[in-house]
């Protein structure tokens, strides 16, 4: 069966119409017209004059439909030079999700999309995201916790990430062919890229693995593609194409734009020209003059093409170089283009439509570069064609540009859906500390969006349809975190110490403290809360905890002596750990042994021994042959202005005052506080001996000094 095929190239010069027919594989070309622009309606290959592009539409349309009946539908191409690339990164925090299945990656990858739009839009503000087309991404690489990886699915981790690289296309492109058509009663069959079109029919797939650049020189642009390693790998544009050949001539010869062009095409076939300037002269020339003069023109074409190709092959010539359009006739400009890319001469060519291999052969006068793109239109559009699809996404109708598999992500895309609103956010983290340790325990996930196609359940990366209707809801939050402290210490609970205390085995477990306050493994945790074990660091911090010791019994035994603490570790409780003397403030260990005892209560003469303080002086003498025992004291402690006896006990934290006296001999008369003096009956006067010798009441005495009181009897008158 037969196919007849409508396409048109719309060109900045000229409208070129086609008809071919589908013989099975091939096509036939049936009939072609040329109708150039009376006016400068295109610009760059962007429409500025909808109304004289669509008057050239319609007289092609007109031509063609005189002879091969009404022509309803056409193929037209969008010009490559407005395609826009942008890479991005999108990045989701997984930490304590489930495995990552396709839908989420699909989700993170429309993310990374509608980023790169973002960053594309940046420099174009007040342009929205919806008036750009995304035509196709492709993922550059997958990361899992910053670290590259071949595939997300199925992983687990703590940040999932990827990087795409997207292609756009302006919607007023596309809007202003499918304005200029329906002014032509025209309706869009289906539409393709002019580098694609030019690219396919010329470079197959199967040459694709060379390194080669194809440049369609038109007339206001000359488009490059570039193919490597199988694919279309770049596509690049220089706004310096066939007119600047035409303004050239214009310029060298003082002649008007249309006859300058005229000029430009006499060259192709005739070797003297004739022209006539602006001011009336005629002149006739060679080629070759006419090719010396504009010179310069012709370096600066080739000049901007061979920069361009550079830039777009990572600053290395290509293999080969082929030239189209009918800028590429420009004399000289092959073998020009060759030298400034450092290539032979033999690998810079013009391909005619001779070497499509699509085509039957035929009698038709379009023999040359200048067809390649119309003829790449229809071919394409009809092999491989980009058509419009209409969805409506929550009620809003959406019109997608199909380049591609067109799934329902590209309708969120497309409906301007902000896909990382979509995923339900994750419920809020608890942050803790742990003995020091910042520990995070993550809130439950984010729902993915539930997403309908034509009222049923659907997936974002499922296939859609014209006229499908696309309703989506975001996906329900994910519950704020939760913890208790049994919880998050989990099965590494706190070690219990056993010691041996006063031969009794104890075994000691931490205490449970949350923010420096005492509590239990049942305790609801808050945000910032600081949990932490505390064992008892110090012996008497044990005794503390485990036994039924107060503060004060622990402390250290200590008297205020005249207003200065003294401690007295003598009277202080007494420790040993593993049969060794030790201060309260040692630590312990697991298994070790401790003893304790609680200290003596001192006395006054207990405390005197033990801080050496004389407490008196005393001398032994012999008064009327018996020993007695003389004292005179050198300190005196008082207790609340008490004095105290040796004999008394004193308490923790007594204040005492202590007097001290000053050291003075002994006399006779001393030994009267110490002996009782009994006057004989009928005794008179005394005398007072010392050693045997008379003394006085004043006289000094010393130890082992023998004393006597002799008595006289009482004389009567």
């Amino acid at each position: 069966m037969n196919h007849l095929i409508f396409a048109l190239d719309i060109g900045t010069r000229s409208v070129v119409g086609l008809l071919l027919e589908q013989e099975q594989d091939k096509f036939r070309i049936l009939d072609f017209v040329v109708k150039e622009h009376k006016e400068r309606a295109m610009l760059d290959g962007q429409i500025h004059d909808i109304q004289a592009v669509s008057n050239a539409i319609t007289y092609v349309k007109e031509y063609l439909e005189r002879s091969h009946g009404p022509l309803t539908k056409v193929c037209v191409a969008a010009a490559g030079r407005s395609l826009r690339t942008q890479t991005a990164f999108a990045i989701q925090d997984i930490k304590g999700k489930a495995l990552f299945n396709e839908e989420d990656i699909f989700l993170l990858e429309l993310a990374a999309v509608q980023e790169a739009q973002r960053k594309l839009l940046q420099a174009k503000e007040p342009v929205q995201a919806d008036q750009y087309f995304c035509v196709g991404y492709s993922v550059l690489r997958y990361y899992l916790d910053e670290e590259e990886i071949g595939s997300l699915l199925d992983q687990k981790g703590e940040q999932a990430s990827v990087e795409v690289i997207s292609t756009f296309l302006p919607k007023i492109v596309v809007e202003s062919l499918i304005s200029a058509l329906h002014r032509s009663d025209l309706q869009l069959e289906a539409l393709t890229l002019e580098p694609i079109a030019a690219i396919n029919v010329l470079i197959p797939p199967s040459m694709r693995r060379l390194n080669l650049a194809l440049v369609d020189i038109g007339a206001g642009t000359s488009d490059i593609a570039i193919s490597m390693d199988g694919t279309v790998t770049a596509y690049g544009m220089v706004p310096v194409a066939g007119d600047e050949i035409t303004e050239g001539l214009s310029d060298a010869f003082l002649l008007d734009f249309p006859q300058a062009e005229q000029t430009k095409r006499e060259m192709l076939s005739k070797e003297e020209i004739t022209f006539t300037d602006v001011l009336g002269f005629e002149q006739t020339l060679s080629k070759s003059e006419i090719v010396q003069q504009i010179s310069s023109y012709i370096d600066k074409l080739a000049t901007a093409i061979a920069t361009e190709i550079l830039n777009q092959n990572n600053r290395t010539a290509p293999k080969a170089v082929m030239l189209v359009g009918g800028g590429s006739l420009t004399p000289s400009l092959p073998a020009l283009l060759a030298e400034k890319l450092g290539l032979p001469e033999n690998r810079v060519a013009i391909r005619g439509v001779d070497a499509i291999q699509q085509l039957y052969p035929m009698d038709f006068p379009i023999k040359g570069p200048e067809f390649i793109t119309p003829i790449g239109i229809a071919i394409a559009a009809k092999q491989k064609p980009i058509e419009y699809v209409s969805v409506t996404v929550n009620d809003l109708p959406v019109r997608l540009f199909d380049v591609k598999k067109l799934t329902i992500g590209d309708c969120l895309l497309a409906a301007g859906v902000n896909i990382q609103k979509l995923v339900g956010k994750p419920g809020l983290a608890l942050m803790v500390e742990l003995n020091g340790k910042s520990m995070t325990i993550p809130g439950t996930f984010g729902e993915s969006p539930k997403i309908y196609k034509n009222g049923l359940p659907a997936q974002s990366f499922d296939p859609i349809n014209n006229g499908d209707e696309i309703q989506v809801e975001k996906g329900k939050d994910g519950v704020a975190a939760s913890a208790t402290i049994a919880q998050i210490i989990g099965d590494e609970k706190p070690k219990v110490l056993e010691v041996k205390v006063n031969d009794e085995w104890l075994k000691i477990a931490p205490t449970i403290l949350v923010n420096e306050h005492v509590s239990s493994e049942d305790h609801v945790l808050n945000d910032r809360d600081k949990v932490s074990f505390q064992y008892p660091v110090s012996i008497k911090d044990l005794l503390l905890t485990s036994f039924t010791f107060t503060e004060n019994e622990i402390e250290p035994f200590h008297l205020q002596i005249n207003d200065e603490k003294t401690v007295i570790n003598a009277f202080s409780l007494q420790v040993q750990r593993n049969g060794l003397q030790i201060p309260l403030t040692s630590t312990f260990e697991h298994n070790d042994q401790i003893s304790w005892e609680k200290g003596k209560t001192p006395t006054v003469q207990m405390l005197a021994i033990l801080k050496q303080y004389e407490m008196k002086q005393e001398i032994s003498v012999t008064y009327n042959g018996q020993r007695v025992v003389l004292q005179k004291a050198l300190m005196e402690f008082y207790r609340n202005g008490i004095l105290l006896k040796e004999e008394d006990l004193l308490s923790k934290g007594d204040h005492l005052q202590l007097m001290v006296k000053r050291k003075e001999s002994f006399i006779f008369q001393d030994i009267f506080r110490f002996v009782e003096i009994k006057q004989p009956q009928g005794a008179g006067s005394f005398l007072l001996k010392k050693n045997g010798t008379e003394s006085s009441f004043y006289d000094l005495i010393s130890h082992g000094d023998e004393l006597d009181i002799h008595w006289e009897k009482k004389v009567y008158q």
